[in-house]
Formats: C-alpha cells, structure tokens, sequence
C-alpha cells in the first residue's frame, strides 16, 4: 500500500483473514484426525444410543454464528469508512481530475488548471485526488492497486473515487474491465510528485498544443496511447494538451449517453 485508502483495505483484508482463520484452521487441522480416529479398523467407541448434546450443538452452531456477525460489522464498518465517493479526511485542499475512458485509453482533465493527459495521471503526494470518471465508450474500470479501490466507469454516467499517495512515486492503472481486443494495453500510469514538481509539470503541460476537435476526433478512434500519439506526430512518452474545451466532461457524457449501441458491440456483449 502506497496511500490511505490502500493502507485501510490491507488491514481490512487482515482482519477478515484473522476471523475466517478461526473456521479454516479447526477444519484443516481436525478433518485428518478425525479420518484416522474413526477409520475404519475396529475399536472405536460405538453409541447406538446417541442423540443430542447441547454442549456441541452451541459449540457447532454458535462458533460460526460469532464469526458471521463479527464479520458483518467488519464489513459495515470498512464499507462506510471506505465510501469511494467520500473525500479523504486531509488539511490539504484536493486536486480534482476528470477522468475518461476510451477505447484503449484514458483522457485526465484537470479542469481547474485548463491542462489533459493522456494515460498519465499526475498529481501532488500527500494531497487528496478527487477523480470524477465516466466512459466514451464501453464500462471500463479504473484501478491503481498500490493506492487503491476500483470503480467502475460508464457511458452517460459519472462516478467518483478519492484517493492518495503518502510519497512521490510511480504507480501502474489499468483498466481491469474486459473490453475488447486491446484491453490488455489499456495501461496508464499514476504518477505522485512533490508539489514543486508537480507545478512545474503543470506549467510544462500548459504550453502544448490544446485539445482541439482533431485531437479529440484522434482520441475516439480505437487504440492504445501510441497510436494517438502517432495520429497527432506526439512523442508517444507524454502526451499533453495545453487548452481544454468548455465542460467537456458534460459533453462526452451526454454525447455516449445518447450514442445508439452499433450491432456489433451488441453481438459481443458491449
């Protein structure tokens, strides 16, 4: 785990561990010897008379019953506490992202900084990153699993995840949603900077070309990074838009809302 929210869920995943071990373990552990107790060779203690005893059945059933509510307020407890849509608790104000999807790429707006990359996410270590998704295309869903949580993304609709890095690093995304033949390259890279850096990475951003109809036309054709890098003569390490249109999160999510589903996506489960 390399921020809070990843931090929260590996001691999550501990607990749940911890509590299950309690079931596994007399199970792993009794099951062999039980099988050569009573194996079938003579000599073993035969109680025709048998029936009910209490003290087993409150030790067979209550066991798991603790378990299961234990686990249930674990569950209640974690799942509030790790609302995606909740922001992180911090002094620092957060760095808002617009996040979007394409086929096989990801687009991030910063639309208070009037700057885009594309499959590069950056953003200042130690500050909340408050991402809004949605997709130009098929779901897809975006996860950075060393900071955290995966949220799915969908045509028409928008969703959010906040999330955070404790330090400056490079992180590998991805979108972990199978949709289609270049999925597997769908890679992007979240990168946390000290704020200086990030500054001067902002301002670097801000003297490239804008993201203008052409740009976003190269955008919606299908294919990975390099490819729109070579549709725009881009070097293909880093691609950087310096001028944003006007709500152009709101319009690609009314645009894929009222897009008709081609035949062909329909016949592949799309």
């Amino acid at each position: 785990p390399q921020g809070p929210v990843a931090a929260q869920q590996r001691t999550h995943f501990w607990q749940v561990t911890a509590l299950m071990a309690l079931v596994v373990l007399p199970v792993l552990t009794l099951t062999p010897w039980l099988l050569w107790r009573y194996r079938d060779r003579g000599g073993a203690d035969y109680e025709p008379r048998w029936g009910f005893s209490r003290g087993w059945e409150i030790a067979l059933w209550g066991g798991p019953a603790l378990v299961v509510a234990a686990l249930a307020v674990l569950l209640w407890v974690n799942t509030t506490r790790l609302d995606p849509y909740a922001p992180l608790a911090s002094d620092a104000n957060s760095l808002r992202v617009q996040a979007v999807g394409y086929d096989w790429k990801w687009l991030f707006l910063y639309p208070d900084l009037g700057i885009a990359s594309v499959d590069l996410l950056a953003f200042p270590a130690g500050r909340p990153l408050e991402i809004e998704l949605t997709s130009a295309t098929v779901m897809q869903s975006f996860f950075v699993p060393a900071l955290g949580s995966q949220v799915y993304a969908m045509g028409g609709m928008s969703t959010w995840l906040h999330l955070g890095a404790d330090a400056p690093g490079r992180f590998r995304g991805e979108n972990s949603q199978y949709n289609g033949k270049g999925f597997h390259m769908q890679k992007f890279e979240a990168v946390a900077m000290d704020e200086a850096a990030f500054e001067g990475w902002a301002r670097n951003a801000a003297t490239a070309s804008a993201l203008d109809t052409a740009a976003l036309d190269a955008l919606e054709q299908k294919g990975v990074a390099s490819d729109l890098a070579y549709a725009l003569d881009r070097p293909s390490d880093e691609i950087l838009f310096g001028g944003l249109p006007d709500d152009l999160f709101a319009q690609v999510m009314a645009e894929t809302a009222k897009a008709p589903m081609a035949p062909h996506d329909m016949a592949a489960g799309r």
